[in-house]
């Protein structure tokens, strides 16, 4: 058990979640107070141990479903358990069911027609019967799936199989029609009142179709860890584990982020915000010491004759930094900068001032959206819908946008001021005007660049960020979350 543990905790260091090995140490030692035979109670108990964060459990989850996974000769792939996908190709249901029965080798789920797991799911549906569920999920699996012992296919591909031959969405009908007729009890209404009843409200038809739908949902969690515990059985886990393995929300891609990995980004920025705040104040709270104060050693000394005991040292008063962001929010790298705009805003007490432009072939200032605001977000949106920054075609201009963000306002830059830089520089084939940043370089404190492709993509086809990072301090790759905090941390 403790060999599954250590690869259960490579399996989330590989992921990107940190584990220290006092929290290793600790989770081998909750195990001890745990009954291993109770899974939940497991699961629970190395959670606490192990996560540090809530945007972090969905990649726990999904690890510990792979180590801890059920274990036994009845999840074995075999060529028999591979041999049901034919059935869909031409075969009656009762010469399936029979030649099932024959290579089955003495399993029952074999023996079972379509038609007998077809009725077998309807009923555990209709009941909630869980350990029906559960039986039903194991023989679809078996019969549907069509797995194959080191075949490498994802379980995606076997959930799509199975399910398309249970046709959920004509049970789902069945049971609708059903309730509307009054045939059956609809779920939460008494049988008496469920039978003499001629039809449903539209609130009853609403709340009995999530029933189902929640019944349903259950039936096909129970049919991807049927399939997770075969492939588990057949590649092991630490193959299954990685072709398993998703980013975490602070390491997923801006430019490539899904709807749904977006909303994870939006999730975990607030925390971080916070996080990073805290952070920055504490370091500036407590930066290192000075060199030593000698007038006020000496002074302090003459309360134990003469004796420097107490030495005192000229405490460094960092000054907070001006930022002027300046983000491009065309096409793809609109994500990166809606992120970086919001993360800057955030702690933005941890800046004297913080002023942001952004621009496509126009430029406009949107500080002020920022303003009598507590949520970044809220003013984020309103740049995308009232920003001035179409000039002409609403392409990529960044030489133009520069040099207007020159003329309006280069005189406010000052050697107290970090100007960011946010975009690709990908600039439809238009004329750089790189000396403007050579100019702000002048005048500035710090330029910085941040590019959220990567590296091996810069100065291809319509980038020219070559010709920008000649002036500036640094040009950086900054395609995460992670990114995007680490540099926000040092610039502070």
């Amino acid at each position: 058990m403790l060999d599954v543990l250590s690869g259960f905790v490579s399996e989330l260091r590989a992921a990107g979640i940190p584990v220290s090995l006092t929290e290793h140490l600790d989770a081998a030692e909750a195990m001890r107070h745990v009954p291993l035979e109770d899974r939940e109670a497991l699961k629970y108990a190395l959670g606490a141990s192990l996560v540090k964060s809530s945007s972090h459990w969905h990649a726990f989850e999904t690890a510990f479903e792979v180590y801890f996974s059920l274990r036994g000769p009845e999840y074995t792939i075999d060529e028999n358990s591979a041999g049901k996908a034919n059935e869909e190709k031409g075969k009656t249901s009762g010469d399936s069911g029979r030649q099932g029965s024959g290579r089955g080798g003495g399993s029952g789920q074999e023996a079972m027609t379509p038609e007998e797991l077809a009725e077998l799911l309807y009923k555990a549906l209709l009941g909630s019967n869980d350990s029906m569920i559960t039986a039903v999920a194991r023989h679809a699996v078996a019969r549907f799936a069509g797995m194959e012992a080191g075949r490498p296919v994802g379980g995606t591909y076997y959930l799509y199989r199975t399910l398309r031959n249970l046709d959920l969405d004509g049970v789902m009908q069945r049971l609708m029609e059903q309730a509307r007729t009054g045939a059956i009890a609809a779920p939460g209404k008494g049988d008496a009142e469920g039978s003499g009843s001629s039809g449903l409200t539209g609130l009853e038809e609403r709340l009995v179709r999530d029933e189902y739908q929640s019944r349903i949902d259950k039936l096909r969690q129970e049919i991807e860890n049927e399939i997770r515990r075969r492939l588990v059985a057949d590649r092991g886990s630490e193959a299954l584990a990685k072709s398993l393995r998703k980013p975490l929300p602070e390491d997923i891609d801006f430019m490539h982020a899904t709807r749904d990995e977006l909303v994870a980004l939006r999730g975990a920025l607030q925390p971080l915000s916070r996080k990073l705040a805290v952070r920055l104040a504490r370091k500036r709270r407590h930066g290192r010491k000075g060199p030593l104060d000698f007038r006020s050693t000496v002074r302090h000394s003459l309360s134990t004759g003469g004796v420097p005991v107490d030495p005192r040292f000229k405490y460094p008063r960092p000054s907070k930094p001006e930022i002027i962001v300046i983000a491009d929010i065309s096409g793809s790298v609109a994500s990166f900068a809606r992120f970086t705009l919001h993360l800057v805003h955030a702690i933005a007490s941890q800046f004297s001032k913080v002023r942001s432009f952004v621009f496509i072939d126009g430029i406009d200032e949107v500080t002020r959206f920022f303003e009598g605001t507590d949520d970044p977000a809220e003013a984020v949106h309103r740049i995308n819908t009232e920003a001035d920054v179409i000039w002409v075609d609403g392409h990529s201009d960044y030489g133009h946008a520069l040099t207007v963000f020159w003329e309006r306002w280069g005189e406010e830059i000052n050697a107290k001021s970090s100007v960011l830089l946010l975009g690709d520089a990908r600039n439809n084939y238009h004329a750089s005007h790189s000396w403007v940043v050579k100019e702000i370089q002048k005048k500035a404190r710090h330029v910085y660049w941040l590019n959220p492709e990567p590296r091996g993509y810069w100065d291809s086809g319509d980038s020219i960020v070559g010709e920008y990072a000649i002036h500036c301090d640094d040009v950086v790759e900054c395609r995460t979350l992670r990114q995007l905090e680490r540099f926000v941390g040092e610039l502070a």
